[in-house]
């Protein structure tokens, strides 16, 4: 099945849902960078959540930010996610593996560790909307729905599962569920819907049993008003970094630094932390950098 998002309501508008399938995407992390299990998992939730909090987003070009920054042996997970369905992502420690916790799972807690949860949305003009949370848990899901329920205010209930087998990743995905300010104050819809969302035994295990997401939905929230969306957005992995964009970064550094990489190294080297691409820029390369940083400087004369 396609890496996919699809968006719902309920309760004559008062329930939103949204739901993502992100198996190949987290699969594919595992592969650029070399992640251990836990890593995995980490970044693969992480991801997941990012794409389920920009699907709300109206504006086109808007992209989500979430940074994880724990004391746990795995350090900071960064992930950048986009309205229009891409994503990336890294972690500071990809090989770090733990024995699993005390329920038999992936001990991304503990990876964590204590810290920091940084979002940041970009709406595509002005200054960008910037909140941070302390973590709840490490586990990435309960720390995303703290931050919505804390920085938004808004009721959310948040599902995140991956699952890692011998040949890689074989489930990854998603379900956000919020209840909007119309139908916050009614107490029993809350209470049932909380108590379903408590009651999945995860996510991956829908995938693995064969569930797609309209059919999640359906369970969750069919005797609800339940109404899906037509639309099914393509999900994927895409880093927007180029050859040009490093000379950009390298020009940054200054005439001196330039020249003193052509002397030293003979060229430069840089390798993006989001997709793992290494670019080569040579001497030539570098010398041209010097040659129009000098042109800048006498056309400001």
């Amino acid at each position: 099945m396609a890496d996919q998002l699809i968006r719902a309501t309920a309760a004559e508008g008062g329930i939103r849902a949204v739901g993502a399938i992100t198996t190949r995407l987290t699969e594919e992390a595992r592969q650029r960078h070399k992640l251990s299990y836990v890593a995995t998992a980490a970044l693969g939730r992480t991801m997941t959540a990012g794409l389920l909090m920009a699907s709300s987003m109206k504006r086109s070009g808007s992209r989500v930010n979430i940074r994880v920054k724990g004391d746990g042996p795995l350090g900071g997970i960064l992930i950048d996610a986009g309205l229009d369905g891409t994503v990336r992502g890294y972690v500071e420690n990809p090989d770090v593996e733990l024995p699993p916790n005390s329920k038999g799972k992936l001990d991304v807690g503990g990876a964590v560790g204590n810290g920091f949860l940084y979002v940041v949305r970009d709406v595509g003009y002005g200054y960008p909307y910037s909140s941070t949370v302390e973590l709840v848990s490490g586990e990435i899901g309960d720390d995303v729905a703290h931050y919505l329920i804390t920085s938004e205010q808004t009721p959310s209930a948040l599902v995140l599962g991956v699952f890692v087998g011998a040949t890689g990743v074989t489930a990854a995905g998603g379900l956000l569920v919020q209840v909007l300010p119309k139908a916050a104050r009614d107490e029993a819809l809350v209470e049932t819907l909380e108590s379903r969302v408590a009651g999945l035994s995860g996510f991956t295990p829908l995938l693995q049993a064969g569930k797609s997401l309209t059919d999640i939905f359906q369970d969750l929230l069919g005797d609800m008003g339940l109404t899906i969306f037509p639309e099914t957005q393509i999900l994927r992995y895409h880093c927007g970094c180029s050859f040009d964009r490093v000379l950009g970064a390298l020009k940054m550094l200054g005439e001196a630094e330039l020249q003193d990489m052509i002397v030293k190294d003979n060229g430069a080297e840089a390798t993006c932390h989001f997709c793992g691409t290494v670019y080569q820029a040579s001497r030539d390369d570098l010398a041209q950098l010097i040659v129009d940083l000098q042109a800048e400087a006498s056309a400001r004369v």
